[in-house]
Protein backbone atom coordinates (compact mmCIF):
# COMPACT_ATOMS: atom_id res chain seq x y z
CA UNK A 1 0.00 0.00 0.00
CA UNK A 2 1.16 3.51 -0.65
CA UNK A 3 1.46 6.15 2.10
CA UNK A 4 -1.91 7.76 1.31
CA UNK A 5 -3.71 4.43 1.51
CA UNK A 6 -1.98 3.55 4.79
CA UNK A 7 -3.03 6.89 6.25
CA UNK A 8 -6.66 6.29 5.19
CA UNK A 9 -6.64 2.84 6.81
CA UNK A 10 -5.12 4.26 9.99
CA UNK A 11 -7.77 6.99 10.08
CA UNK A 12 -10.54 4.39 9.80
CA UNK A 13 -9.09 2.50 12.76
CA UNK A 14 -8.75 5.74 14.76
CA UNK A 15 -12.44 6.49 14.21
CA UNK A 16 -13.38 2.94 15.24
CA UNK A 17 -11.00 3.08 18.22
CA UNK A 18 -13.32 4.98 20.55
CA UNK A 19 -15.77 3.16 22.86
CA UNK A 20 -18.51 5.78 22.44
CA UNK A 21 -18.32 5.61 18.65
CA UNK A 22 -18.55 1.83 18.89
CA UNK A 23 -21.63 2.19 21.12
CA UNK A 24 -23.14 4.53 18.54
CA UNK A 25 -22.49 1.97 15.80
CA UNK A 26 -24.02 -0.71 17.98
CA UNK A 27 -27.12 1.41 18.54
CA UNK A 28 -27.37 2.03 14.80
CA UNK A 29 -26.87 -1.63 13.89
CA UNK A 30 -30.62 -2.19 13.65
CA UNK A 31 -31.27 0.94 11.61
CA UNK A 32 -31.74 4.66 11.60
CA UNK A 33 -32.08 6.64 14.84
CA UNK A 34 -32.46 10.31 15.67
CA UNK A 35 -29.80 12.17 17.62
CA UNK A 36 -32.21 12.31 20.56
CA UNK A 37 -32.67 8.55 20.49
CA UNK A 38 -28.88 8.08 20.41
CA UNK A 39 -28.50 10.44 23.38
CA UNK A 40 -31.01 8.34 25.34
CA UNK A 41 -29.50 4.99 24.36
CA UNK A 42 -25.94 6.02 25.18
CA UNK A 43 -26.67 8.24 28.21
CA UNK A 44 -24.31 10.85 26.80
CA UNK A 45 -24.80 14.56 26.15
CA UNK A 46 -26.14 15.74 22.82
CA UNK A 47 -23.02 17.86 22.23
CA UNK A 48 -20.77 14.83 22.73
CA UNK A 49 -22.94 12.61 20.52
CA UNK A 50 -22.99 15.26 17.77
CA UNK A 51 -19.20 15.61 17.87
CA UNK A 52 -18.68 11.87 17.49
CA UNK A 53 -21.36 11.50 14.81
CA UNK A 54 -19.64 14.29 12.87
CA UNK A 55 -16.37 12.35 12.94
CA UNK A 56 -18.14 9.18 11.87
CA UNK A 57 -19.93 11.06 9.08
CA UNK A 58 -16.66 12.49 7.72
CA UNK A 59 -15.14 8.99 7.85
CA UNK A 60 -18.06 7.59 5.84
CA UNK A 61 -19.25 5.25 8.59
CA UNK A 62 -22.68 6.84 8.99
CA UNK A 63 -25.07 8.81 6.83
CA UNK A 64 -27.52 11.47 7.95
CA UNK A 65 -30.78 12.98 6.88
CA UNK A 66 -32.82 15.87 8.20
CA UNK A 67 -36.55 15.79 8.72
CA UNK A 68 -37.77 19.12 9.99
CA UNK A 69 -35.77 19.91 13.10
CA UNK A 70 -34.69 16.30 13.66
CA UNK A 71 -31.51 14.72 12.32
CA UNK A 72 -31.39 10.97 11.77
CA UNK A 73 -28.29 8.78 11.39
CA UNK A 74 -27.91 5.34 9.87
CA UNK A 75 -24.97 3.05 9.09
CA UNK A 76 -23.30 3.86 5.78
CA UNK A 77 -20.51 1.27 5.67
CA UNK A 78 -21.33 -2.32 6.67
CA UNK A 79 -17.63 -3.17 6.72
CA UNK A 80 -17.40 -1.48 10.14
CA UNK A 81 -19.65 -4.21 11.56
CA UNK A 82 -17.51 -6.89 9.89
CA UNK A 83 -14.38 -5.42 11.48
CA UNK A 84 -16.08 -5.43 14.88
CA UNK A 85 -17.21 -9.03 14.38
CA UNK A 86 -13.65 -10.11 13.54
CA UNK A 87 -12.20 -8.34 16.58
CA UNK A 88 -14.90 -9.68 18.92
CA UNK A 89 -14.44 -13.22 17.64
CA UNK A 90 -10.68 -12.97 18.01
CA UNK A 91 -10.95 -11.62 21.55
CA UNK A 92 -13.41 -14.31 22.53
CA UNK A 93 -11.10 -17.01 21.15
CA UNK A 94 -8.16 -15.53 23.04
CA UNK A 95 -10.06 -15.33 26.32
CA UNK A 96 -11.23 -18.91 25.94
CA UNK A 97 -7.64 -20.07 25.34
CA UNK A 98 -6.43 -18.13 28.40
CA UNK A 99 -9.21 -19.60 30.54
CA UNK A 100 -8.33 -23.07 29.29
CA UNK A 101 -4.62 -22.48 30.05
CA UNK A 102 -5.60 -21.54 33.62
CA UNK A 103 -7.34 -24.89 33.99
CA UNK A 104 -10.86 -23.55 33.72
CA UNK A 105 -13.39 -25.09 31.45
CA UNK A 106 -13.99 -22.86 28.48
CA UNK A 107 -17.70 -22.19 28.04
CA UNK A 108 -19.34 -23.90 25.13
CA UNK A 109 -20.26 -21.39 22.51
CA UNK A 110 -22.07 -21.33 19.28
CA UNK A 111 -20.81 -18.82 16.77
CA UNK A 112 -23.53 -16.54 15.57
CA UNK A 113 -23.59 -15.63 11.89
CA UNK A 114 -21.80 -12.30 11.27
CA UNK A 115 -25.02 -10.35 10.77
CA UNK A 116 -26.29 -11.49 14.17
CA UNK A 117 -23.15 -10.61 16.11
CA UNK A 118 -23.05 -7.33 17.95
CA UNK A 119 -20.30 -4.77 17.43
CA UNK A 120 -17.48 -4.53 19.91
CA UNK A 121 -18.49 -3.10 23.23
CA UNK A 122 -21.94 -4.69 23.20
CA UNK A 123 -23.29 -6.58 26.16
Amino acid sequence: MNERTLEMVAERFRVLGDPLRLRLLQALSKGELSVGELVTRTATSQANISKHLGMMLRAGLVQRRKEGLKVFYAPADPSAFKICDLVCGSLQDRLERELSDLGGAAPTRTRRPPAARKPRGSR
